[in-house]
């Protein structure tokens, strides 16, 4: 039996919790389209964003550690699947939108440069005074300038939901998205199944490379929590089993916790559907208050330990002088670029179509391109 467009919605007004946004009340797409006899509008997105170049690209982007440093270590492409099943597993028990959930979790890290959050932090710091740069307005940029997809339009025409949630907290100017008010649950979700994602696979790829030892580990509390919740489970383990196991534990507490918290939080404050969600002053979703202090120590740790660590700080001098160079060398010679951000820069302006450039470009891209021009 084939499955209509018409029939996932009803399933959708008929399962869904009274938070969950149903796709039958999307506020549609810049360019209306006809709807499509089999997709829901948040499918749709859900292809287009796969489908992207931008999304490819995650496969060459840093993490934590620098793209093609090791073949074990997560890329923003591999931490965009781990963010899409938790956030899945959440929004199935909670009885929020899954395929919203899946696509706000794939698309969430798109508008990020390569070198990551030192990218950022450089591409904003040569942005100084002409917009600056935040990945999540890049991410808007992507999807609703840079990319193509048809003649029609420029961007990938997603859904007016699918773009409020990316851009979060983030300033849309004057735009159709100014009054989005409070995020759906679905962004929600989203939000805590990447801080999810990254707590525990930061964990692995820090002890993996040695970064720090796992004693230090050992002394945070919701490791202690999660290191007796899988001896009970699975018995005792050594080595990296040990270690995968007490991952494993991690992750199935927290999601338990932030499963039942927002759940009771939900329903206490009485959500009777979307409109709720979007009024609502306070976060629907979050972990409970005997959980949350443990999370955010161990937050705290990653920071200290591994984010502010030797051997990750190195790579922020390393973003610093290779984004340094290809940005001058760009708005110097505009026709190093392909042709279509020469075009673009007529459009947006040199500054801003260089930008969009070199955050579209994968680390190995631009270390290729610093080298080259280095050469000259």
């Amino acid at each position: 039996m084939v499955v209509s467009r018409e029939q996932k919605e009803a399933r959708e007004a008929r399962d869904l919790a009274p938070w969950g946004f149903p796709a039958a009340l999307s506020r549609g797409r810049a360019t209306p389209e006809d709807p499509d006899a089999l997709r829901t509008v948040f499918e749709r997105d859900r292809d287009r964003i796969i489908h992207s170049r931008a999304f490819r690209r995650l496969d060459g982007k840093t993490q934590v550690f620098v793209s093609g440093e090791g073949d074990y270590y997560r890329t923003r492409l591999t931490h965009s699947l781990e963010v899409m099943q938790v956030g899945r597993s959440v929004a199935c028990a909670l009885g929020a939108n899954e395929t919203l959930t899946e696509v706000l979790c794939l698309a969430h890290d798109i508008g990020h440069p390569p070198y990551g959050h030192s990218g950022e932090d450089a591409l904003d710091t040569l942005m100084e005074g002409r917009g600056g740069f935040r990945h999540n307005l890049q991410a808007l940029r992507l999807v609703d300038l840079i990319e193509r997809r048809s003649p029609r339009y420029r961007g990938l025409n997603l859904s007016w939901e699918v773009r409020a949630s990316l851009l979060k907290k983030e300033d849309p100017g004057d735009s159709d998205l100014a009054e989005r008010g409070a995020p759906l649950v679905e962004a929600q979700i989203a939000d805590l199944a990447d801080s999810t994602a990254y707590t525990v696979h930061d964990l692995d790829d820090g002890l993996k490379a040695g970064v720090f030892p796992l004693e230090a580990a050992e002394d945070t509390a919701l490791w202690q929590r999660a290191a007796e919740h899988a001896r009970t489970r699975s018995g005792e383990a050594q080595g990296r089993l040990a270690v995968g196991r007490v991952l494993n534990s991690l992750l199935k507490i927290t999601l338990n916790d932030l499963i039942e918290q927002s759940e009771l939080t939900l329903r206490a404050i009485g959500i009777g559907g979307p409109e709720d969600v979007a009024t609502a002053t306070s976060r629907l979703v979050g972990h409970s208050d005997e959980l949350a202090p443990e999370v955010g120590e161990l937050h705290a740790f990653l920071r200290v330990h591994f984010y502010d660590s030797t051997a990750v700080r190195a790579r922020t001098d390393e973003a610093e002088e290779v984004l340094g160079l290809l940005t001058r060398h760009y708005r110097a010679g505009p026709d190093a670029m392909t042709q279509e951000f020469q075009d673009w820069a007529g459009e947006a302006g040199l500054e801003r179509a260089v930008c969009d450039y070199i955050a579209g470009m994968t680390d190995p891209f631009a270390r290729d391109q610093f080298q080259r021009f280095q050469a000259q």
